[in-house]
């Protein structure tokens, strides 16, 4: 070892460790690669889910590779010259996609439905219209006795509503019951009772266009006829026809009113029992009527 003024000189080497070891970041970078090409994953599969066939067609038309055909030059031959196809990324399949995807789209589909209702027989749409309708009095039947367990001074009148289904249509009656009649002997005007009835049955009516009938039956007397029974009985019908126009129905779409007296017993066997005497509602199978601003 050489000396300088009798001085030895002393070289020193240090070892540099790069990285620490186990304790170093390197593995955080891997890490995070790792991540975010987890994530760039997941999010191609969800863009492959959520897309249409027609979106895909177009993507797949993008990325393409251009395809070229030949042309009708003037020159022919080899030196005749190519173009574009029409497959390829140049092509109209991806503008095809944006196009039908355009807020112009729906006007074809709709032509393309108008077409079809055209196309279809008068039997079909017929038969549409009643199935359509048929559920709605499905509907109307069901949200009534709903409104009637609902509501508890309704809930013990329940029994003395009847809803079936008529050739003419949806018809709702309301019955006298022993100890429970709707009117006075011999009078036109209802109790409280057949009040509320009216007016349960006239909210879940108004929701339906269909027009109304109403009709008044008494139930027969022992011996002898009673004539007054027609017009009493005509009489009850006009009554609940004006509860039901307080309660929000339109006249308009009233029909008919009319008493019938005891010529149309609910118990033919015994006519002269309490729940022949009713007020019948009928929604029938037929357009609304237009009001005459619309009809012109």
């Amino acid at each position: 070892m050489a000396s300088v003024g009798g001085q030895p000189i002393v070289i020193k080497k240090v070892k540099k460790v790069v990285g620490g070891g186990h304790h170093g970041g390197a593995w955080k970078v891997a890490y995070a690669d790792f991540v975010t090409a987890m994530m760039a994953f997941f999010l191609l599969m969800w863009l492959i889910n959520t897309t249409s066939p027609e979106q895909k067609r177009g993507i797949a038309d993008y990325f393409a590779p251009a395809s070229v055909s030949a042309t009708q030059s003037g020159s022919g031959g080899i030196l005749g010259g190519t173009a574009l196809g029409e497959d390829g990324a140049m092509a109209a399949g991806s503008m095809s996609v944006v196009e039908n995807l355009s807020p112009e789209s729906p006007t074809h589909e709709s032509a393309a439905s108008t077409d079809t209702l055209a196309s279809a027989s008068e039997e079909e749409l017929r038969n549409a219209l009643a199935k359509r309708e048929q559920e709605s009095f499905q509907s109307a039947a069901q949200s009534l006795r709903q409104a009637l367990q609902d509501m508890p001074e309704l809930a013990e009148l329940s029994k003395q509503l009847l809803i079936d289904q008529t050739p003419e249509g949806l018809r709702i009656q309301l019955v006298d019951q022993d100890g429970r009649s709707m009117f006075k002997e011999g009078s036109a005007q209802p109790n409280d009772r057949a009040r509320l009835l009216l007016r349960a049955v006239a909210r879940v009516v108004n929701q339906l266009p269909n027009r109304i009938t109403i009709s008044g039956h008494t139930s027969a007397s022992q011996g002898a006829k009673n004539e007054g029974d027609w017009a009493l009985s005509a009489q009850r019908a006009d009554v609940a026809r004006q509860i039901l126009r307080g309660a929000g129905i339109d006249n308009d779409r009233v029909y008919q009113v009319s008493g019938k007296a005891n010529s149309d017993p609910l118990y033919p066997d015994d006519p002269t029992l309490a729940g022949n005497r009713r007020i019948a509602l009928v929604l029938l199978h037929e357009k609304p009527v237009l009001p005459p601003d619309e009809g012109l």
